[in-house]
C-alpha cells in the first residue's frame, strides 16, 4: 500500500499540474509544474476559491458545488497576475475526502511557456503539449535560420551595391555613384557646389616610379579630400586622376575658394614611396547650382566645372577657378590652336 507522499509523487509524474483539495476546499498538495507557476505560494492550506476564479460552469461558489462538476470540463484562471487561463477536470476522492483536479493550459500553452519559462520536463510525457512544444521549437529554429539567411542575403546585397558604387583603389564613390548623387541633389532642389579636380604631373609619377607609386599617390589624394570635406559632401573618383567633389548646401563662392586653397596646398605636399618623393599638384574648377537657371542640368554643370578646370590648367596649374561665361569661347580657341 502506497503512503500518501508516494501517491502524491506518482500522481505528480503522471499529471504534473494537479491539485488535491480536501472536503473544505483547502489544498492538500499541488503538482510540481503548478508549484512552478506560483513559486512563492505555500499551496498547502490555501483555498481553491481564493486562488482560482472559476469561469465555467458558472454559479459554483462552494466545495459542494465544485464536487458536482465531476467529469465536466472546468474553465478557470488565477486571480492574481499573470491571470493564466487553465482547463481542468475534477475526480472526487473516495469517502468524500475531497477531489483531485487535473489542470492544463489548453490553447494558452504558448503564452504560459513564455510567461513561466516552462520546458518539456514540466509536462506529462503523454501530454500533447510536448509535441506542440517540439513543433514550436522547430518553428522557432526554422524562423531563426530563415532570419539569419535573410540577414546574410541582405548583407550580401548591400555589399554588392556598395561595391558597385565604390572605387576599389581609393574607397571613394565612383562615377556611377556621383551621377546618382548629383541627380538626387538636383531633384531635391538643394543648393550645392560642384568641383572638378584634376591632378597635375601625375603622369610623370607613373612614368618615373611606376603604377604602384601612382596608386599610393591616388590613395593619399583620396585621404586628403575626405579630410578636407564634411560627411555630407561627396568625393568621387571619376577617372584615372580626375575627381569630383559635391559640396552639399554650399552657395557662396568664398566658402569654396577657402576649401580649394587648403585642398591644393595639402595635395602639393610630397608623398614618400619606396625611398623617393612623389610630387604632384592639382587644378580645380567649380560651378554652383545657384548660377544655373531651372531646370538645372547635371550634364551642363559638369561641363561648366570642366571648363573652369581646364581654364585653371591653362592659367598655370595648381590653382582653382570658378566657371564664368566666355570660358566656352576660350576653350574653343585653345582647341583650334592645338589642332593648328
Amino acid at each position: 500500500m502506497m503512503t500518501s507522499d508516494e501517491l502524491t509523487k506518482v500522481v505528480g509524474q503522471i499529471c504534473p499540474m494537479n491539485i488535491v483539495v480536501d472536503s473544505a476546499g483547502c489544498f492538500r498538495s499541488a503538482g510540481p509544474t503548478l508549484q512552478k507557476l506560483r513559486p512563492d505560494m505555500a499551496w498547502k492550506g490555501e483555498t481553491f476559491f481564493d486562488t482560482f476564479e472559476l469561469l465555467r460552469p458558472r454559479r459554483v461558489n462552494s466545495m459542494e458545488d465544485l464536487l458536482k462538476t465531476a467529469g465536466t470540463k472546468l474553465h478557470l484562471q488565477f486571480r492574481e497576475a499573470p491571470q493564466t487561463s487553465l482547463k481542468g477536470v475534477l475526480v472526487p476522492l473516495p469517502n468524500g475526502k475531497g477531489a483531485l483536479i487535473n489542470l492544463s493550459f489548453g490553447i494558452s500553452v504558448l503564452e504560459a511557456v513564455r510567461d513561466y519559462d516552462l520546458t518539456s520536463a514540466d509536462f506529462s510525457p503523454t501530454d500533447l503539449t510536448i509535441e506542440m512544444l517540439y513543433l514550436v521549437e522547430a518553428k522557432s529554429a526554422a524562423m531563426e535560420a530563415s532570419r539569419q539567411l535573410n540577414l546574410r542575403l541582405q548583407g550580401a546585397k548591400i555589399a554588392a551595391e556598395e561595391q558597385a558604387f565604390t572605387d576599389t583603389l581609393t574607397g571613394l564613390k565612383n562615377r556611377r555613384a556621383m551621377d546618382h548623387i548629383l541627380d538626387r541633389q538636383i531633384g531635391l532642389g538643394n543648393d550645392f557646389a560642384l568641383m572638378h579636380v584634376d591632378l597635375d604631373f601625375f603622369k610623370e609619377v607613373n612614368d618615373s616610379l611606376g603604377h604602384a607609386a601612382g596608386d599610393a599617390v591616388l590613395q593619399n589624394v583620396a585621404r586628403v579630400m575626405v579630410e578636407c570635406t564634411r560627411h555630407t559632401d561627396t568625393v568621387a573618383r571619376i577617372g584615372g586622376d580626375e575627381f569630383v567633389i559635391i559640396f552639399e548646401g554650399v552657395n557662396e563662392p568664398k566658402i569654396v575658394e577657402a576649401l580649394s586653397k587648403r585642398l591644393i596646398s595639402l595635395l602639393e605636399e610630397p608623398v614618400p614611396y619606396g625611398g623617393r618623393l612623389c610630387k604632384i599638384s592639382a587644378s580645380a574648377g567649380t560651378t554652383l547650382s545657384v548660377w544655373n537657371e531651372e531646370p538645372i542640368s547635371a550634364a551642363v554643370m559638369l561641363h561648366q566645372a570642366d571648363l573652369a578646370l581646364y581654364a585653371a590648367k591653362r592659367a598655370g596649374r595648381s590653382r582653382h577657378l570658378f566657371f564664368e561665361e566666355g570660358m566656352q569661347k576660350d576653350e574653343a580657341q585653345a582647341s583650334s590652336h592645338g589642332a593648328a
